[in-house]
């Protein structure tokens, strides 16, 4: 029974070190998280990204953005669109800030920091929307994604990528997009993980 509590100790300290990390990063951990992320994940951003079929013009909204190398990639995609990001760590979105500081100056770029379940912008704003690695740390996923699905317009196409460290399970995944409203919900698959696909 002893040895029971110590593992279960040792293993809420390692959640709390991982979610300072990755999930909602702050302080140290959370930058040293922030750097990691940006090196190692670059390639399924990509990936994830191409899968949204973005136009230069278009208007696209990420959640979640970490250190912004998404928001680096889709804003050189995008000459004459624009990128806005929320993401719930402050340390996430100072880091993002730091790397696409031109873009934000040319007015291009807005990141805010904030909730999936209160985003600042209105109603059909969004062309397409992205969240990597992101969901599976949401206090409500259904409202969370109601809120994103408010944003963008008609017709526009959401992508949840999910990288095999996320720890999101692809079971009932698609059947909780759809409960939000969306349509057309499909899983793509790749070596480093599965996107959820969706339509307003």
């Amino acid at each position: 029974m002893h040895d029971d509590r110590q593992e279960q100790k040792r293993s809420g300290i390692a959640d709390s070190l991982l979610m300072q990390m990755f999930g909602r990063p702050k302080s140290l951990l959370g930058r040293l998280g922030g750097f990691i992320l940006a090196r190692t994940k670059r390639d399924f951003i990509s990936w994830a990204i191409d899968l949204l079929d973005v136009r230069p013009d278009e208007t696209v909204l990420e959640v979640g953005f970490g250190p912004g190398v998404s928001i680096e990639i889709l804003a050189a995609m995008m000459p004459t669109g624009y990128v806005a990001g929320v993401d719930a760590s402050q340390e996430m979105v100072e880091q993002a800030r730091a790397r696409n500081a031109k873009a934000i100056e040319a007015g291009s770029v807005q990141l805010h920091y904030g909730s999936v379940e209160a985003l600042p912008f209105a109603d059909d704003t969004f062309d397409k929307a992205l969240a990597i690695n992101s969901m599976q740390v949401w206090s409500d996923a259904i409202v969370g994604l109601r809120e994103m699905r408010r944003v963008m317009k008609v017709g526009g196409r959401m992508a949840l990528g999910f990288t095999r460290q996320s720890g999101q399970s692809r079971t009932g995944l698609p059947e909780t997009i759809a409960a939000a409203g969306f349509t057309e919900v499909h899983l793509v698959e790749t070596e480093q993980g599965f996107c959820a696909i969706a339509t307003k």
